[in-house]
């Protein structure tokens, strides 16, 4: 049984646990304000809000698209629709917001918006419109011109302000921010005395945010194994300058942790490139692994950061591989049907290395990648020790340029070095034309982010113009 809260109803279902959350929101519960867009998780007009209960006995929320999220993921938590944001009498300081500056037209897409920024009053971000902005990039309007949509945000930031510079759960009820029910979950989640919810079945689905877009119909009317709970696969932990992440791990873990922002200064600005918010909340780490996409950003990632993953069966033994060494071929890659990819490490940088990841695509934000590359180098007294090169979209499957890497060491860093290992990494690659972009196109961009990696880096020591020659 599948048992949680759906806005202020104590919801106890049979149905089966792969099922989208939105259709059973819709269709079974009648809730048609939680809209169906693209199935995909890029519209956002299917928004909800997810809580969950901490050790502090408190609720953590965030958004997620319910149309690619399994109805099984729901269980145990508190799950918030348009509908349960609404006030008795009056309009909430979010929805007068929206309706004050004209922020919305059609009206189709008005409830992602609403939920996703009632989200942003609940989270524990800094009260400005620039996270508020972040709150809402997976929102889509199609009619409304997007400056009323900032200036909502801005009126909505200010109450905030005015209201509780902490937001406090009292204090955003007091102030017409959420409905007083909210006050009342954390207990009747506990009430609901939730056992773990029995899995079955082969297909493992954590936040199912690649696998809902590519098998939804075969997993709705199956019998699917969710993991997306389980601590044993969950967690941030660094220990011998060895970092430690649990594959269950979310993308927004990774943005909120104070440590690796410290050892990783421009971690958000990379982030940010990869997906929306409401998809940074739902997609793990090892799901991306698993999925084997040639240009899935977080693989690029890890491999320029030499990672080590750990895979794990149902017996609890465990075997260490590369993660360089994992994929195979085109979404084949070294992992048995009843395996798991329990976590992944990899060695922190020293005070000596810089990292850099580079995306192209047709849209700056919110888009599968073109091409897509990262590097980890240390350099000292010119002299570059260690480097690691990954790059997507230019091979069949995630590449780590072995012979690039092996290039770079040893060799002095200036711009004869990366010319010549420019040259190298043309050789490693085999762009195939596709709807992102022609082989000649992606050979381009390959060369382009790679030179733009050390002008990132090192631009006190290269500029664009060095390179311009070549372009």
């Amino acid at each position: 049984m599948i048992a949680f809260i759906l806005n202020n109803k104590t919801i106890k279902t049979h149905n089966n646990a792969g099922m989208t959350l939105l259709d059973f929101v819709r269709y079974e519960q009648r809730l048609t304000g939680t809209k169906i867009g693209c199935r995909e998780g890029d519209c956002g007009a299917c928004t909800v809000l997810v809580g969950t209960l901490n050790e502090k006995n408190t609720i953590s929320y965030k958004s997620i698209t319910s149309c690619i999220s399994p109805l099984g993921n729901a269980h145990g938590k508190h799950i918030v629709t348009i509908e349960g944001t609404n006030l008795p009498k009056e309009l909430t300081v979010t929805q007068s917001a929206i309706k004050e500056n004209h922020a919305s037209q059609c009206g189709f897409c008005t409830p992602g918006f609403v939920v996703s920024l009632t989200g942003f009053a609940l989270s524990e971000s800094k009260n400005n419109s620039e996270n508020a902005l972040d709150a809402i990039s997976g929102n889509i309007c199609r009619c409304t011109g997007y400056k009323s949509i900032e200036k909502a945000v801005d009126d909505i930031c200010e109450k905030l302000e005015s209201a509780d510079s902490k937001k406090s759960l009292q204090t955003l009820i007091d102030n017409g921010f959420i409905p007083s029910y909210f006050s009342e979950i954390p207990e009747r989640l506990n009430q609901l005395q939730i056992k773990s919810n029995p899995q079955s079945g082969m297909t493992y689905v954590s936040g199912g945010t690649d696998l809902y877009v590519q098998k939804a119909d075969n997993l709705i009317n199956n019998t699917v194994h969710l993991i997306s709970d389980d601590d044993s696969l969950k967690g941030i932990h660094i220990d011998d300058n060895i970092c430690t992440i649990g594959a269950g791990t979310t993308v927004t873990d990774l943005w909120n942790h104070k440590a690796l922002n410290t050892v990783f200064p421009n971690l958000k600005k990379h982030l940010k490139l990869v997906s929306s918010e409401q998809i940074r909340n739902m997609a793990s780490l090892g799901g991306n692994f698993v999925n084997a996409s040639p240009i899935g950003d977080m693989t690029i990632f890890f491999l320029a950061l030499n990672s080590n993953i750990t895979i794990i069966n149902p017996e609890g033994n465990e075997r260490q591989i590369p993660l360089n060494q994992f994929y195979k071929g085109y979404k084949t890659f070294d992992l048995k049907d009843d395996e798991l990819i329990k976590d992944i490490q990899f060695e922190l940088p020293s005070r000596h290395t810089k990292f850099n990841f580079e995306k192209v695509s047709k849209r700056t934000h919110l888009d599968i990648a073109s091409v897509n590359s990262a590097i980890s180098i240390t350099v000292k007294n010119n002299s570059i020790e260690d480097a690691y090169v990954s790059i997507g979209g230019v091979s069949a499957i995630p590449k780590y340029l072995f012979k690039t890497s092996t290039f770079l060491n040893g060799k002095p860093l200036n711009k004869t070095t990366i010319l010549e290992a420019n040259e190298i990494l043309q050789s490693e690659i085999s762009p195939i034309s596709d709807v992102r972009g022609s082989s000649d196109y992606k050979r381009l961009l390959a060369r382009q982010l790679f030179f733009a990696h050390f002008t990132a880096l090192f631009s006190h020591q290269f500029s664009l113009n060095d390179f311009v020659q070549h372009a």
